[in-house]
């Protein structure tokens, strides 16, 4: 959205012909699974890039060419660093520098599910320290509609710029898919909310050189709406599987093949499948955020916090209903072997965060039972933020498999062969249809 007006030697104007001739700088903060991807992709169209995250092993691994995340290619990593136009570090004193800066910080929950926009407010205090004519500063950490304009944009003004005219500010958020090998972060449509429609021009400038679509919208609290609406949308779809799930199992009807033949429809259904809850950093996360807000607004957000409800609710029908395969077999969950197959919040990949295994592990423990895991990309994984007590994966075999009392499949992982599974095991509980295909043993498995 070009914006009709003489600028001169307006700082928009030095900055949009170093966007198109590559050598604006540009500095990532944090460099997780938006962050890392994202410095990746912008390194590789020419500009020159610096990552900071505060974890000196993420800098370190950049440093030396290798990934720690399965969605970005060590090779790519190495050739960048190599080549000079890829670099990360711990310290924000080479901020002033950079003439784009985008935070990609964690936006997580407080314990009262509250939330947490430590990480934004630290990131933002540094990037005010050292702000400068010409910068333009994009969030893409989700957040509640309002943040940029409302806490962000206070903070960098306090600097004595002025925004839209000596600094651009704009709000873009995040949505890449985890272990998607169809949309990568390139092949994502970009939205993008400028506090100014100047704002709004200069983030989509940057934002087009390397990504296939960009997307403006009217203001960043639309842009931060609309990363809430896409998440809410899948929380409470979801939700609405997870509650036919239950009452499916109640009227002794199987939810798969009901969703499955649903999906036939050529319109009106777009298909979402049960499972043992929710996870990742995204949809149980998200909606929290925007209930929170909605107070302010005297409006209760009565679909989201149902959603929430069931969602968590699916959890605790997937122990109840383990509870009563192991009492078919006159055994108690107290003292029995159970074996967990998959942690991570969905299939082929390396993320735990706030994943339902995590949640059953936790009501597993508590009821004595002797609980195991095996996930072939979650090695070792911390049982609790509050303790230093720690879950490491044990080698499956035919031997582990027979000695659990029930394997249980809380995450559908591709690599493993799930007729070897059946084979072996005494008693399955399948919470994904990952047996879907299985041809023998077809009476030792119950489906959530």
């Amino acid at each position: 959205m070009p914006v009709n007006e003489n600028i001169g030697e307006h700082p928009a104007k030095v900055l949009r012909e170093k966007i198109y001739n590559r050598s604006a700088k540009v500095s990532i903060i944090g460099l997780g699974y938006v962050g890392l991807p994202l410095a990746v992709e912008q390194a590789k169209i020419g500009f020159p890039v610096l990552g900071i995250d505060l974890d000196s092993c993420k800098v370190k691994h950049i440093n030396n060419g290798k990934s720690y995340i399965r969605d970005v290619a060590g090779e790519d990593i190495f050739k960048l660093v190599e080549g000079g136009r890829l670099k990360a570090s711990s310290q924000f004193d080479n901020i002033k520098e950079a003439d784009v800066i985008i935070i990609c910080v964690p936006t997580p929950l407080k314990s009262m599910r509250v939330p947490d926009l430590s990480f934004v407010l630290s990131a933002t205090r540094e990037v005010a320290n050292q702000i400068k004519k010409g910068q333009l500063i994009s969030l893409e950490s989700t957040t509640f509609p309002g943040t940029t304009q409302e806490v962000i944009l206070p903070i960098l003004e306090a600097s004595g710029l002025t925004v839209g005219s000596d600094f651009f500010l704009s709000f873009s958020p995040e949505r890449v898919d985890p272990g998607n090998k169809y949309y990568t972060t390139r092949d994502i449509s970009k939205v993008v909310g400028g506090v100014t429609p100047l704002c709004r021009e200069m983030a989509s400038t940057f934002y087009s050189q390397g990504l296939k679509q960009v997307v403006p919208v009217s203001s960043p609290a639309t842009a931060e709406m609309t990363k809430i609406f896409e998440n809410t949308y899948r929380s409470v779809n979801i939700a609405l599987v997870n509650e036919f799930m239950i009452l499916c199992d109640r009227m002794n009807i199987d939810v798969w093949e009901v969703v499955e033949a649903a999906a036939t429809k050529p319109f009106g259904i777009q298909t979402f499948f049960p499972g043992p809850g929710v996870g990742g950093h995204c949809i149980p996360v998200d909606p929290v955020y925007l209930a929170w807000k909605a107070k302010d607004f005297d409006f209760h957000t009565r679909f989201i916090d149902l959603a929430e409800e069931i969602n968590m609710q699916a959890s605790e029908h997937v122990v109840k209903k383990l509870i009563s395969v192991l009492n078919r077999q006159k055994k108690c969950l107290n003292g029995s072997r159970i074996l967990i197959l998959g942690i991570t919040y969905k299939k082929d990949i390396d993320d735990v965060r706030e994943s339902p295994a995590l949640k059953i592990i936790d009501y597993l423990n508590k009821n004595q039972a002797e609980v195991v895991y095996y996930d072939p990309y979650v090695p070792r994984f911390q049982l609790s933020s509050e303790n230093d007590k720690y879950m490491e994966s044990i080698s499956i075999s035919e031997e582990e498999l027979a000695k659990a009392d029930s394997v249980l499949i809380l995450t559908d992982h591709s690599c493993i062969e799930y007729q070897w599974v059946v084979d072996h095991a005494k008693l399955i509980l399948d919470a994904r249809n990952a047996t879907k295909k299985v041809q023998r043993g077809k009476e030792k498995i119950t489906k959530i």
